[in-house]
């Protein structure tokens, strides 16, 4: 659990996600959950990490996702140096 943010609104909020079975149960809560902004923002991010994995300037990582300078300078730094969550999820994404 990180120190940072784990609190026990987080932690049910973690295991609520858990329970998700499909695609289909996790758009119904996260419609429910955040703003549609927050929803692509968060994918954004994902599409962001993924381009800079496979070795993408930040020109093209911006002219194909829209996608700020600060945005991309931000995913990068936890890309390399965070808790290793994108590199998780994008090798399992790549399996």
């Amino acid at each position: 659990m990180s120190e940072n943010f784990g609190d026990e609104f987080t932690e049910q909020l973690f295991e609520a996600i858990l329970q998700l079975e499909n695609k289909e149960e996790c758009y119904k809560f996260f419609e429910d959950v955040c703003t549609i902004k927050e929803i692509k923002a968060l994918g954004q991010r994902l599409e962001v990490a993924r381009l800079l994995n496979e070795g993408a300037t930040y020109e093209q990582i911006a002219d194909e996702t829209g996608a700020s300078s600060a945005t991309i300078s931000r995913v990068k730094r936890y890309l390399n140096y965070g808790a290793e969550g994108y590199q998780l999820i994008l090798e399992r994404l790549n399996d």
